[in-house]
């Protein structure tokens, strides 16, 4: 598989994260067939600047708002969350345990709104 193909399928995979929920970097990679690959999954995010893709639904495993730089202003990709109804624990991570959506599953009914 080339890194062409695996971006592309993280952009469709990216591209069906619902509204109000986030994913991980990891989770894309496991859902994709290479749990290794949260690096690269970054890489294609990165990749992506300029679409209309929710990149800013894209978390580190902690919830942490790790891509927030590729965003040009700091605090845009946390606007845009809670512009969703995403909240954020004191330390300024993301509920995961509210808003966490894992590719591939149906939307856990203990994060069900």
């Amino acid at each position: 598989m080339g890194d062409l193909d695996f971006f592309r399928r993280v952009w469709e995979t990216v591209a069906l994260i619902p509204h109000g929920r986030v994913t991980t970097y990891g989770h894309i990679a496991e859902f994709l067939g290479s749990r290794s690959a949260a690096r690269t999954v970054g890489w294609a995010l990165r990749a992506s600047k300029g679409t209309r893709l929710p990149c800013h639904r894209v978390v580190n495993r902690y919830g942490a708002l790790t891509g927030k730089r590729q965003f040009g202003e700091p605090h845009l990709m946390e606007l845009l969350l809670r512009s969703e109804g995403v909240t954020f624990d004191a330390e300024g991570c993301v509920d995961l345990s509210r808003h966490l959506w894992v590719p591939g599953e149906a939307l856990n009914p203990a994060t069900s709104d």
